[in-house]
């Protein structure tokens, strides 16, 4: 008799999910909350499967010890606590269930925003403890006012229905937003973040924490605000910079505040906790009991299935096609991802059209997967762990963003080529790409330049007049500050005239770095591009 698929449950889970998880007779669930690290290192050893929610850490020591897993399920969105780059070189597969705390994250920023406005927590306190002072508590109206929306995704989208209804105007940032797509919420896209921290009464913001978004709301932010602007954050900590909200809060810039999360949970920052003018939540968007019993349904469902050969539903880090197809294809759907990561960085402007023209032998390949890869890969930079190889398509759609995809069986200078451009409503972004051998990727163009870049780990991208001597100052500069190259290429189209100049670093250079090296003489421009 074949043994037992097992699947391991170590954070709370709804009821239902563990029923369904159990509904099959080959599958046996064990639900072990509250395990030590050294507890799961010596069991994880024995389970195919492993649900968890944000509690567990599914590091790489524990990975290295999970010598049978092959799926690990995430109920909910976030996957801070999963080592994800190492499952995926185990092969072991990743899913989240990243839209069923959609709603209720929704309907808690609206509870945030009208406790915010109305002093409702502060007042209900003073009442409960026996003081009858109405004065004290004056608040302000909704209607009419412009709640300004960092991100307008899934959630981003559902709170701007909301607050129609309560009268207000609606202005938004998203690059991957089109303008189309905002009208028809009845918002008023911005092209730069800093025209709606300039105009908003109410800033709310949904956006995955990343590099770029980390201190997104900061002091020179603040400044850039109305006197009176009430701030929102029902995403994730870290987004808004708490050490600058209080000053900003102490000076009456900002004239409240409302937060689910925080830089550190528990909270740590005592000075913002004892602010009148701050609401605060313990990280509740989720918690309500149906959000919980829809995530749970939908990745228990996910991570049965999988083990059950029934299909890969939700994976962040695999696509879901036939194994013997994913074989042939493996290599390009790595260059091609790592090609969309590349475009979302170099690209200005919202991005209104993406157009990927396979040549060659790779049009005899299934292609449906790679443009989903592509895609995964443009839009992962700003969305983070909301969106994978399921529903890379849909949010792209979503958004606006039209997907064109053709191809030549004829080859040009390479017997297989990748050329992807995407538009927005700035310019014109071209980045090509193709394998050398099976296990070598390259970048073969970048816009009119033509290259030889390997698309990996920390990349310098530095558009440059083509002067002697101007190479070898962007090396004395990284070198200066401990940062090695281990790969370069140059490409030019004429002698003295625009040139481009990609270099792979061991290092990541900070801010700082970077800054000094645009400031170098015939240095047009340089950014820095993490694959």
């Amino acid at each position: 008799m074949a043994e037992s698929i097992r699947i391991l449950v170590t954070d709370p889970l709804a009821e239902e999910g563990i029923h369904l998880l159990k509904s099959e007779n080959q599958v046996s669930v064990d639900v072990k909350t509250k395990l030590t690290a050294e507890e799961l290192l010596g069991i994880i050893g024995q389970y195919d499967g492993l649900v968890v929610r944000s509690g567990t850490q599914v590091t790489k020591e524990v990975l290295d010890k999970a010598g049978r897993l092959k799926v690990i399920g995430r109920a909910g969105a976030g996957l801070d606590n999963i080592d994800v780059e190492t499952a995926s070189k185990r092969g072991i597969i990743v899913m989240n269930a990243a839209g069923g705390n959609t709603i209720s994250t929704a309907e808690h920023t609206m509870s945030l925003l009208l406790s915010m406005t109305r002093n409702i927590p502060q007042a209900s306190a003073t009442l409960k403890g026996g003081k009858w002072d109405r004065s004290a508590f004056m608040g302000v109206e909704l209607y009419g006012k412009t709640l300004g929306i960092v991100g307008l995704g899934k959630v981003g989208s559902e709170v701007a229905r909301r607050v129609v209804a309560f009268g207000m105007r609606i202005m938004v940032y998203d690059p991957y937003l089109s303008e189309e797509k905002a009208r028809e919420l009845d918002a008023e896209p911005v092209a730069r973040i800093e025209d709606l921290f300039k105009r908003a009464d109410f800033i709310t913001v949904h956006t995955p924490l990343t590099n770029e978004t980390k201190a997104l709301i900061g002091e020179k932010e603040f400044a850039l605000m109305k006197k009176g602007v009430r701030i929102v954050n029902c995403a994730r900590g870290g987004i808004v910079d708490e050490k600058a909200l209080v000053e900003a809060i102490r000076s009456g810039k900002v004239a409240g505040a409302a937060l689910d999360v925080f830089e550190q949970e528990p909270p740590a920052n005592k000075e913002l906790l004892g602010l009148p003018q701050v609401v605060v939540t313990p990280h509740l968007g989720a918690s309500t009991e149906e959000a919980q019993v829809n995530v749970a349904r939908e990745i228990a469902v996910s991570v049965r299935d999988c083990l059950l050969g029934k299909g890969i539903r939700n994976a962040v880090n695999v696509p879901c096609v036939d194994p013997e197809v994913l074989k042939l294809i493996e290599p390009y759907l790595k260059l091609i991802e790592r090609m969309g990561s590349l475009q979302a960085q170099l690209v200005e402007g919202h991005i209104r059209a993406v157009r990927i023209r396979y040549v060659g032998e790779i049009v005899r390949l299934e292609l449906a997967p790679l443009t989903i890869s592509f895609i995964k890969g443009l839009l992962t930079p700003a969305l983070q762990e909301s969106v994978n190889y399921v529903n890379a398509a849909v949010i792209a759609k979503e958004r606006g963003i039209k997907v064109i995809e053709s191809k030549a069986t004829e080859a040009e200078d390479f017997a297989n080529l990748i050329v992807t451009t995407v538009e927005t409503d700035r310019k014109t972004t071209q980045v090509d790409g193709t394998l050398f051998t099976r296990s070598d990727p390259r970048i073969v163009r970048i816009n009119d330049f033509h290259v030889d870049a390997v698309p990996s780990g920390a990349m310098l991208v530095v558009r440059n007049l083509d002067r002697p001597g101007m190479i070898g100052r962007i090396g004395a500069t990284l070198g200066s500050k401990g940062i090695n190259i281990s790969w370069m290429t140059f490409g030019r189209k004429d002698q003295g005239g625009d040139a481009i100049t990609v270099l792979n670093l061991d290092q990541v250079p900070s801010p700082q770095v970077l800054a000094e090296i645009k400031k170098l003489p015939d240095v047009l421009d340089a950014t820095l591009v993490k694959l």
